[in-house]
């Protein structure tokens, strides 16, 4: 019962934010200081390597910016063909974000929450991707860049015909919204939770493997960890890419 005891508060206490508030008004500290920690550090460390790049040979981390770049911009012009200029710098934006924040699971499980301990704090979340707010909050400003782009392509006229008489003809006007309704509110759900979902998963697998005999944790904790790396690297693709997806059919006027 003792054993069952501490397992319960082990994994409660590991599961719970630092935060502010109650109910529906709660902000997650941690999950803000983290995902804008990590997005400053991508900003900054860009922004250096591009002010430094040398048209010799060049260096390591200049190497793996170029890769960056190159990568994602192959992946944006096989999927969209209009001419914004945003959504090359959006996609990779976006996929060393999440990368990052997803990256943070590989932290031992009890280091930022024991250093959090030292200065007062007694909950600390490391991973800003398994917490459903993030999550959710980024695939809702892609559904309004999706709305945007509507717009901006179609014209209020063009996206009104196209809600109105699309899939079926205007005679069955009320299914056609319907349709779109169910359609677009979709896109952010699918894209918000299917990140937490995974995050979420492997962020309390490694707390599981925590609550082991420590003869157990770093076999366990060290195969857990070397999948992750492609878990984490897929869900930051699978992310960038339902970005691209979805505003790309935002911008074909057919």
């Amino acid at each position: 019962m003792a054993g069952d005891n501490h397992a319960s508060h082990y994994i409660t206490h590991h599961l719970t934010h630092w935060s502010v508030g109650s109910g529906f008004w709660s902000l997650h500290l941690d999950t803000i200081l983290f995902s804008w920690l990590l997005g400053s550090a991508f900003l900054l460390l860009f922004y250096c390597v591009a002010r430094r790049a040398t048209s010799g040979v060049p260096g390591g981390w200049q190497n793996f910016v170029e890769m960056m770049v190159e990568f994602v911009s192959d992946q944006v012009g096989e999927i969209y063909h209009g001419k914004s200029k945003l959504i090359a710098p959006l996609a990779l934006t976006v996929f060393m974000w999440v990368f990052l924040m997803n990256a943070m699971d590989l932290l031992p499980v009890d280091l930022l929450p024991m250093l959090g301990s030292l200065v007062g704090l007694h909950n600390l979340r490391a991973v800003p991707t398994a917490d459903p707010n993030q999550t959710l909050a980024m695939s809702c400003t892609v559904f309004l860049m999706v709305i945007w782009f509507n717009f901006s392509s179609k014209g209020f006229k063009g996206m009104l015909h196209e809600i109105t008489t699309k899939p079926y003809s205007i005679w069955l006007l009320p299914v056609n919204i319907v349709f779109r309704v169910i359609e677009e509110l979709a896109k952010p759900l699918s894209l918000g939770l299917r990140l937490f979902g995974n995050m979420y998963a492997g962020e309390l697998v490694f707390i599981l493997i925590a609550l082991l005999p420590w003869w157990t944790q770093w076999p366990l904790g060290g195969l857990w960890s070397l999948l992750h790396i492609v878990v984490i690297s897929v869900q930051a693709f699978v992310f960038m890419m339902l970005t691209v997806v979805y505003l790309s059919m935002a911008s074909e006027k057919h």
